[in-house]
């Protein structure tokens, strides 16, 4: 059974509802609008418990939190070959590794 506290939950503000959105990454089809923060977060907890109920019952699994996700670190990207030779040449001109470079790119 899936713990729905471990899920990532996020609050925004929506300009076009003028309210807040509650959100869930692991449920990226749902969202709670409330006036508040505080209640855009309640909502969409209860509704995303809900639907795991609902899953549960009819026998689906539910998504595994991204929190309990195990993630080695690695990632495979393919890109055209005169990306990977801009790229290269800039981590070169900057004296550090393409890997180095991409990781300082993505965090920035």
């Amino acid at each position: 059974m899936s713990n729905t506290d471990h899920y990532t939950y996020r609050i925004t503000w929506s300009v076009e509802d003028q309210e807040f959105v509650g959100l869930c990454a692991e449920f990226p089809a749902l969202s709670w609008l409330d006036a508040s923060a505080a209640a855009a977060l309640e909502g969409v907890i209860t509704l995303v418990s809900s639907v795991v109920r609902e899953m549960l019952a009819v026998g689906e699994i539910p998504p595994i939190p991204i929190a309990e996700k195990n993630f080695s670190g690695k990632l495979v990207l393919r890109m055209p070959p005169e990306q990977h030779r801009r790229l290269a040449t800039l981590a070169l001109e900057e004296g550090v590794s393409l890997n180095r470079y991409l990781c300082s790119r993505l965090a920035g």
